[in-house]
């Protein structure tokens, strides 16, 4: 098991959407700045509503850049116990296999990897929450508003 190819997958994933917020906050910034946003009375809010909108993409490129950081920063230690940085391969009562990293944010993100898709979980999540510390073999239940999950760990890389 190589975890950095994966970490590298999951970068890439995340420079990706870094240029899309950097582009969508180019827009929202000349859209600010336009001419013809410039106000003809009081009333007329067009240039103050761009300029939340490029404050806010602003904002979104800044967690995109600490985002792609703390992947680069990250440790990619080895456990027999489920931790930051843990590649999980767990089993549901349907006989699924689902497969998950442990991750320190971007929780949700996927990728494709080695044929599998990866879903990154973070420990603030109810299942990462419930995952953590457990090693192979050990049963994971958690719940969500009403809905019980039950799943199996098969193995911890």
């Amino acid at each position: 098991m190589n975890k950095s190819e994966l970490r590298q997958i999951i970068l890439e994933q995340l420079e990706s959407r870094l240029r899309i917020a950097q582009s969508a906050t180019q827009r929202a910034i000349d859209a600010a700045t336009d001419e013809e946003t410039v106000p003809e009375h009081k009333y007329d809010t067009l240039a103050l509503e761009a300029s939340y909108l490029a404050h806010g993409q602003a904002l979104r490129v800044q967690e995109c850049e600490d985002d792609i950081q703390c992947y680069r920063n990250l440790v990619l230690r080895d456990s027999e116990k489920i931790a930051v940085s843990s590649y999980v391969v767990v089993i549901d009562e349907n006989n699924e296999y689902k497969h998950f990293l442990i991750g320190p944010r971007v929780g949700g993100l996927s990728v494709t990897w080695n044929h599998h898709e990866i879903a990154i979980v973070t420990v603030n999540a109810p299942f990462g929450k419930a995952l953590m510390g457990k090693e192979v073999g050990d049963e994971i239940e958690f719940k969500v508003a009403d809905k019980l999950f039950c799943y199996e760990v098969v193995s911890i890389d």
